[in-house]
């Protein structure tokens, strides 16, 4: 069976009609999924630049001529083979780089809506619920809020920020993920805040021997890992407190959880500990676009050369490429969930 590359993309009111290339990035340890589509100088420079009348009439009236497109636009990248397409990104416009005889347009997902400034505000006993709530309010974007982390601070200080920059700061003292969900029912976003590696978003099944293309992963036993994880939290006196657990002189994880008692602190070092030391992968499988994957999936990973290395495994990161010499996408495996020893 022969696979064609199909894409559609769609920027405001306009489809791309050639593409140089399209690199999304999704993780869970970052706050936004980014997308960055290339085209051919040559051809879109005349095509994204106004005309010589539009021009003439914006220099009269005292304005910049505005771009075809601009920052804002509604952006969607559908990618796959045979006509069989996949939504891969849905989001927004954030800028036009040009380089050489490249236009790249750098888009970012539906978080890009929070990049907006809201009042200084002091919270006193606040949930991250009630921050991401007054987040939503002071925006006034299109948004309701999912359940979240459950964390309370005891103190949370806004100042001189945007939306994004607040949530950027949760995810980072939280550790947990962030993103936003069409709703096609309420036509509303949802705003999702979760601890990590609770959700499962779908499952996908890789062997060495049918559809991964190549792969940087290293079987490692829990018995040759040394790892010490240490849960910084804020105490209520605003100071970073560490809880450690686990072995030195090996590799190290830092999770910053915020405001969160010693105790919950201590078992979330030991749980996060617990997780990682076991028979497994580490590293990470290149694929073709099928099948379809995303940060939270569950990804099994079998090889009939060595079965007693199965096991499945919680998707952390993707990075999907596109261009005339295929499509591929990278696959970061994080900790495992399921098989051998697992």
């Amino acid at each position: 069976m022969y696979f064609n590359l199909d894409w559609q993309i769609t920027i405001g009111d306009y489809q791309l009609a050639l593409l140089e290339s399209c690199e999304v990035h999704s993780s869970v340890d970052l706050l936004a999924d980014t997308c960055v589509i290339t085209l051919p100088g040559g051809v879109y420079k005349k095509a994204l630049t106004p005309d010589q009348a539009e021009q003439e009439k914006a220099r009269k009236e005292g304005r910049e001529p505005e771009l075809k497109i601009k920052r804002g636009d509604k952006v969607v990248v559908n990618l796959g083979y045979n006509k069989t397409l996949v939504e891969e990104f849905n989001g927004y416009l954030l800028r036009i780089d040009t380089d050489g005889d490249s236009i790249a347009l750098v888009c970012e997902d539906a978080l890009f809506l929070m990049r907006k400034p809201v009042k200084d505000k002091q919270f006193k006993t606040a949930s991250v619920a009630a921050i991401a709530q007054y987040l939503i309010d002071e925006t006034g974007i299109n948004a309701v809020l999912a359940e979240s982390t459950g964390i309370t601070y005891e103190k949370f200080v806004i100042r001189q920020a945007t939306g994004y920059d607040v949530l950027k700061k949760l995810q980072e003292e939280t550790g947990g993920n962030i993103y936003m969900r069409w709703l096609e029912d309420s036509k509303k976003w949802q705003l999702n805040i979760h601890p990590p590696y609770i959700e499962k978003h779908g499952a996908v099944r890789y062997s060495f021997q049918r559809n991964i293309e190549s792969s940087d992963l290293k079987y490692v036993v829990a018995r040759d890992k040394r790892l010490e994880v240490t849960v910084e939290r804020i105490g209520k006196d605003g100071k970073v407190v560490k809880e450690q657990f686990g072995t030195t002189g090996g590799d190290s994880i830092t999770l910053k959880r915020g405001a969160m008692d010693a105790g919950s602190a201590a078992q979330t070092a030991k749980n996060e500990y617990l997780k990682r030391m076991t028979d497994g992968y580490e590293g990470s499988i290149t694929t073709w676009l099928i099948p379809a994957v995303a940060p939270g999936f569950s990804a099994e990973v079998v090889d009939e050369d060595y079965p007693y290395k199965d096991g499945t495994y919680y998707v952390t990161a993707v990075t999907t490429t596109f261009s005339a010499s295929g499509g591929e996408r990278k696959v970061q495996l994080g900790i495992k969930v399921g098989g051998a020893n697992g």
